[in-house]
């Protein structure tokens, strides 16, 4: 089932490259006592998710923190090294989170698992865009269709907040 405004997200253990190397970070860590944006992406490196989804975020970052927001963070099933190479290539290293869910085990907990085979990708995460207070969802915005990034945009996540 996917999971609904006003639930609690499951423990979960991403990781995420920093300067430093590797850490892990839980949702305990992230989310306990802190107002956060989670948007997720079917892949790192992908035309929607690269060209439009991920830009606005990070030209939107100190709009959406100025609104009382502690972080923003991006999920999707790769790898910690993808992640990484994309928050590199993408500027966005130190500005945001981008969270490896490399097995995708958050993404089917929270029922928003899509199987992409067909377009050579396997499992993945839907997209969406979220707020997150102390670990409860606020507000929940799931595209219908994977090619667009409209409804899980930063502009949208803005209007809400």
């Amino acid at each position: 089932m996917t999971i609904s405004i006003g639930e609690k997200l499951p423990s979960a253990t991403f990781k995420e490259k920093t300067a430093d190397g590797p850490v892990e970070v839980t949702t305990d860590s992230l989310f306990a006592g802190k107002k956060v944006v989670l948007f997720a992406v079917p892949g790192a490196f992908t035309p929607t998710c690269t060209l439009n989804h991920l830009p606005g975020y990070l030209e939107n970052r100190d709009q959406i923190l100025a609104r009382g927001v502690d972080a923003i963070a991006v999920i999707s099933v790769n790898d910690w090294h993808v992640m990484g190479a994309w928050a590199q290539q993408s500027g966005g290293m130190g500005k945001i989170h981008f969270l490896a869910d490399w097995d995708a085990s958050f993404t089917k907990a929270i029922g928003l698992d899509a199987d992409l085979s067909a377009g050579g990708l396997g499992v993945r995460s839907k997209r969406y865009s979220m707020l997150v207070e102390d670990g409860v969802v606020k507000s929940l915005n799931i595209e219908e269709n994977p090619g667009q990034a409209t409804v899980s945009s930063a502009a949208t996540m803005i209007e809400q907040l």
